[in-house]
């Protein structure tokens, strides 16, 4: 419980710490199962916060996502998450363009690469990339 106080946890990730402080994994598979059913934990109430609290991170959807395969939700409760944001991609990566190159207008080709590339390797599809890096949106 005290863990779950602090912040969600997926179910896979509250095992792990819970058997890592050297509990029984039969018990704690029991005890995970009855917060489960007690509405205590959740993992698409997990998986909605950890999209809520990455996105306003400024990381993209690819990242988000990968992100939560390795919490071990499945495909069907991730794209349920990530249809639950209901913000835009594209303009998140213009503020973080905007926050740490300065204005796109005023950008060179290659400070607009190394943009894409930061923000590639944030989560971010090619199209929020390319409408990032443009100048005509300033």
């Amino acid at each position: 419980m005290g863990l779950l106080t602090r912040r969600e946890h997926s179910r896979k990730e509250l095992t792990r710490k819970l058997t890592s402080r050297g509990m029984d994994a039969a018990e704690v598979e029991v005890a995970v199962a009855n917060l489960a059913r007690d509405g205590w934990q959740d993992d698409g109430r997990f998986a909605e916060s950890l999209v809520r609290a990455r996105s306003s991170g400024g990381y993209g959807p690819a990242r988000v996502r990968a992100e939560l395969a390795t919490h071990g939700l499945d495909r069907e409760a991730i794209a349920a998450a990530l249809d639950t944001f209901h913000g835009d991609w594209a303009e998140i990566a213009s503020d973080l363009v905007r926050r740490r190159y300065g204005p796109v207008a005023a950008l060179d080709l290659n400070q607009r690469r190394k943009a894409a590339d930061f923000l590639l390797r944030r989560g971010f599809d090619s199209a929020s990339i390319r409408a990032a890096t443009r100048s005509d949106l300033d």
